[in-house]
């Protein structure tokens, strides 16, 4: 299975924070699965840090690689097929952020790792 981790997902990874469910842990830790941060995560993380949302022990630019490499994450580009799903998408969530997630979900054909009922609502596949 090929996952994308939602920002929160990421974030609990780094932490080893109790709020990832056994399952989403299971399926992170499953060796057969392919698992990928955004760019758009990425990206995230960075604009909430730099608004005081989401203090981080280092920098996003050293914090962001550091645990994706840690925990043997591969790094997801936004591209352009991904950016131009956006318009085909229902309002149906406000968040920016996750409509790219899904966006970038639907063009390679990830599952979701996220615990965001809200994004289980678009035509993705949603795991937790």
């Amino acid at each position: 299975m090929n996952l994308l981790l939602d920002t929160c997902t990421f974030l609990w990874i780094a932490a080893d924070a109790e709020d990832l469910s056994e399952h989403a842990r299971e399926l992170f830790l499953d060796t057969e699965n392919e698992v990928y941060l955004s760019a758009v995560s990425a990206w995230e993380i960075s604009v909430k840090n730099a608004i005081g949302k989401l203090p981080l022990p280092t920098s996003p630019d050293m914090f962001v690689p550091f645990q994706r490499e840690r925990h043997g994450i591969a790094a997801l580009p936004l591209d352009e097929i991904a950016a131009l799903q956006l318009p085909k998408l229902p309002a149906l969530h406000k968040d920016p952020f996750d409509r790219m997630l899904i966006c970038q979900a639907i063009a390679a054909g990830l599952v979701i790792l996220t615990p965001d009922e809200q994004i289980s609502r678009y035509p993705v596949r949603c795991v937790w």
